[in-house]
């Protein structure tokens, strides 16, 4: 195939949705400290990423450690075990780059997944000489640049997957999974999408594959029908939960019309988007400039999530979904996505702590993911005070904001970003294949 896309809580907090608190004015010099390694993700996760330290700790910290696992072997154990043990979250790397063994420490750590998207491959494949060799071979066998392009993303996830399928395996299909996405290009071509899905799942060929599909309205037939085929999926770029709901209704609708018997190896995740709510809420609330207003910046993205939540409660109930359960069909879980805090005024785990409970994900870039090993804290928060979320979501209408208008334009600017990531990469890899060729020829 030439070119895939033309196929037709925190310590204290007096409140999870109180985000104006500003992080403690503490030493910002501890880094995560993993083993050294070239071109590694992790060197590049120790040497950038500096993570707050709460007013206690001493010393830099690495990870909260147990006494040992029962055999008298040290072993170290952080706040992501808890999580997932005691609240039924899987904290998962929004991240991927070579050599993918870099993710083993992240592994032992806690990690139970792993998400990519254009934008993550753009910087890793831009970035980094790992990529080189194949890249090479590629271009001296006669590939085309997009051609190329897919089989050294193939290559990662294949690899990915292989260190994540042993826990995939221990939850019986219920987590160690590796996401993809289809050629952001699709994100309006409904049967493009499926074919692109049909084509990533059998090239890639591993069972703890997630294909990522765009949550654009020209894809969500492409979700119902890409699931049918008994291929799982993570619908990425939801915004809205009027949007959440016509993903969670064509998740259903594809089990329902997959005619199989055992459901049970077909899977799903929603990708939620957080902090870039606030992004742009927190601009349209300046805007007004009221206090009201003004005192609601921070709050919305955390408030819808919430609300997000009651709605994938009640909709992954009964009669209806008891009828797919009996076929062993797993519920699509809520990915709280795009968990890095943009704005440095606000908490640094603000889109992790309050996100917290059963049958959920997290997703976390290095930012997150380090500030919340060093010094998050595991309670479940995501319906501890929905009433005071579902305040927020009215308060901001009666402000004037219009909740599908902001879905719609983070929409957009989601899908946009990821064709520019793509065609960037694209060109940056035509550059490349364009100086070996000219090397070749002195």
């Amino acid at each position: 195939m030439a070119s895939i896309s033309k196929l037709s809580t925190p310590i204290s907090a007096p409140s999870p949705f109180s985000s104006r608190n500003s992080r403690s004015s503490l030493p910002s010099n501890s880094f995560i400290a993993f083993r050294p390694s070239s071109d590694s993700c992790l060197n590049l996760f120790a040497s950038r990423l500096s993570v707050r330290r709460s007013s206690h700790l001493t010393g830099s910290l690495v990870v909260k450690c147990s006494q040992g696992d029962g055999n008298g072997i040290p072993t170290k154990r952080t706040v992501l075990h808890d999580l997932y043990e005691k609240e039924g979250q899987s904290p998962w790397y929004d991240n991927l780059c070579r050599p993918v063994t870099d993710l083993l420490p992240l592994i032992s750590k806690g990690v139970r997944g792993v998400t990519s998207n254009p934008a993550i491959f753009q910087k890793a494949i831009s970035s980094s000489n790992a990529y080189n060799d194949q890249f090479r071979e590629l271009v001296q066998s006669g590939k085309d640049i997009e051609s190329a392009y897919w089989e050294l993303v193939v290559k990662d996830i294949q690899d990915a997957c292989k260190l994540f399928e042993p826990i995939y395996d221990q939850t019986d299909a219920g987590d160690g999974y590796v996401s993809v996405e289809v050629s952001p290009k699709l994100a309006d071509d409904t049967e493009g999408t499926v074919e692109a899905a049909k084509w990533l799942h059998k090239v890639v060929s591993r069972p703890n594959v997630y294909i990522k599909i765009p949550a654009t309205a020209a894809c969500i037939p492409s979700i119902r029908d890409t699931i049918a085929n008994g291929i799982s999926v993570n619908v990425t770029l939801i915004f809205s939960v009027a949007r959440y709901e016509a993903v969670i209704d064509a998740y259903l609708d594809g089990l329902e019309a997959s005619g199989l018997s055992d459901l049970s190896r077909v899977t799903s995740v929603a990708s939620f988007f957080v902090s870039r709510v606030d992004s742009l809420i927190d601009k349209l609330l300046e805007k007004i400039g009221t206090p009201e207003a003004l005192d609601l910046r921070g709050k919305a993205a955390v408030a819808q999530a919430a609300l997000a939540y009651q709605l994938y409660q009640k909709k992954f109930s009964g009669p209806r979904w008891e009828a797919l359960v009996k076929k062993g069909a797993k519920k699509q879980r809520l990915l709280w996505a795009s968990t890095s805090v943009k704005n440095p005024a606000y908490l640094d785990t603000l889109y992790v702590a309050p996100l917290i409970g059963p049958d959920t994900v997290s997703t976390m870039p290095d930012q997150a993911l380090g500030a919340f090993i060093d010094h998050g804290t595991v309670s479940r928060t995501i319906d501890s005070n929905v009433s005071e979320a579902e305040g927020i979501y009215s308060a901001l209408e009666k402000l004037g904001i219009r909740w599908s208008e902001v879905g719609s334009q983070l929409e957009v600017e989601g899908v946009d970003s990821f064709k520019k990531s793509f065609d960037s990469l694209l060109n940056t890899l035509q550059d490349k294949a364009n100086s070996l060729k000219s090397a070749s020829s002195h």
